[in-house]
């Protein structure tokens, strides 16, 4: 294999004969695709040994064609593939015994974002959840976590406060592959499916998703690009205020800002806090549709120019004080619902306990807070360590 490249866990497995003979359900949707670009569940339905039994969908859809956040998708039937498609964010984000009835393995081939709050990896959780209760295997294809495998960094949830963006205590940007988390999940918090991990070859923990070869496709609607991921696990809290996280836009999450803001005087705040491997450029955008649309909002975009210095959660709390202190007033905490919870603070369901909230609430500093969360994150590596795939 030239330097640089990698074999994905799901073309290690088609190449293998573990699925022969075996009816097989797959996890999977669009950015589920080999080095020539084919889709994982064509892949399946061409096996000449084994059976393409089912398909089933994250959110947003096997198909990832439903744009926002909290928008069920419908199970559906492929006419191609000529199989039913079950959407894991419907009525149950969870598979049910008759959506297994049928297979003999579930295949789960997601592309995670490296974030605590992505829902896929915890659709993978609930699938080791059934899997265990009905007595299937589960293979998990590990992916590149896009964002590398060294860096760790934000608050870790609290429990007590599990939500479908949040099922476990990690911190915010975890370090870790869809294939690792799938062992954590299973083994240190308990699960216990019959689990496999089909592990990458030639990836390694300070490769970025670039440093792969491979081309990027669109994971969710949101993530458009590559470059969003690197900013993603900060500017993803902006979905719990009512500061425009830049949805509506063709740069969702490098961009926020509000109609409120003077764009050159809040991005000389900003660049005046000397964040490490990060510019803020004075930007004005006009949302098309989500938070704001139609209006002019003005703040920054976020340039990365360092990604192995720039930590983007912390970056994101600077940003967080610094649009509370542009206008108190105006600045305002997201009203639920969000994500299927009713009653609780989104920004609290993101952040994985109200302490961040808190904390900005009441004036604490965001190096104050970036202290704050160290200890849980390295008792998290501690746990962490005993999972990793990859040197």
């Amino acid at each position: 294999m030239p330097a640089g490249t990698i074999a994905l866990g799901s073309e290690r497995l088609l190449a293998s004969n573990r699925l022969d003979g075996a009816r097989v359900g797959i996890v999977c949707n669009p950015a589920s695709v080999d080095r020539e670009l084919a889709q994982v569940a064509d892949r399946l339905a061409a096996h000449p040994r084994a059976r393409l039994a089912a398909i089933f969908g994250p959110q947003h859809g096997f198909r990832s064609d439903v744009q926002d956040n909290m928008i069920e998708t419908r199970h559906a039937h492929d006419e191609i593939r000529r199989v039913p498609i079950y959407s894991l964010y419907s009525e149950t984000r969870e598979p049910t015994a008759e959506m297994l009835r049928d297979l003999d393995v579930l295949v789960i081939d997601l592309q995670d974002v490296g974030v605590r709050i992505y829902t896929y990896i915890y659709t993978m959780a609930n699938c080791l959840k059934a899997a265990r209760r009905h007595g299937l295997k589960v293979i998990v294809c590990d992916r590149p976590n896009p964002i590398g495998g060294m860096q760790i960094e934000g608050p870790v949830l609290v429990p007590g406060n599990e939500s479908f963006v949040g099922m476990y205590p990690i911190p915010m940007r975890h370090g870790l592959t869809i294939g690792e988390l799938a062992r954590l999940f299973n083994e240190h918090f308990a699960i216990g499916a019959d689990l496999e991990v089909v592990v990458m070859e030639g990836w390694r923990r300070e490769m970025y998703f670039d440093d792969t070869r491979r081309t990027w496709i669109i994971s969710s609607p949101n993530i458009p690009t590559f470059e969003t991921t690197l900013v993603y696990p900060g500017t993803v809290l902006f979905e719990g205020t009512n500061i425009s996280e830049g949805r509506g836009t063709t740069r969702p999450f490098e961009l926020v800002g509000a109609p409120w803001v003077v764009a050159e005087r809040f991005a000389d705040v900003m660049n005046r806090r000397n964040l490490p491997g990060v510019f803020f450029r004075p930007a004005l955008f006009e949302p098309t549709f989500h938070k704001h649309a139609g209006k002019a909002c003005a703040g920054c975009q976020i340039h990365v120019l360092d990604r192995r210095t720039f930590r983007p959660v912390e970056s994101a709390v600077a940003l967080l004080e610094s649009f509370r202190a542009a206008d108190r007033d105006r600045f305002n905490w997201r009203d639920p619902p969000y994500e299927y919870e009713h009653e609780r603070n989104p920004f609290d369901v993101l952040a994985g306990s109200p302490t961040l909230r808190e904390q900005l609430e009441s004036g604490v500093t965001s190096d104050e807070v970036v202290r704050s969360w160290e200890s849980s994150v390295k008792e998290f590596e501690a746990i962490r360590r005993r999972f990793l795939l990859y040197s």
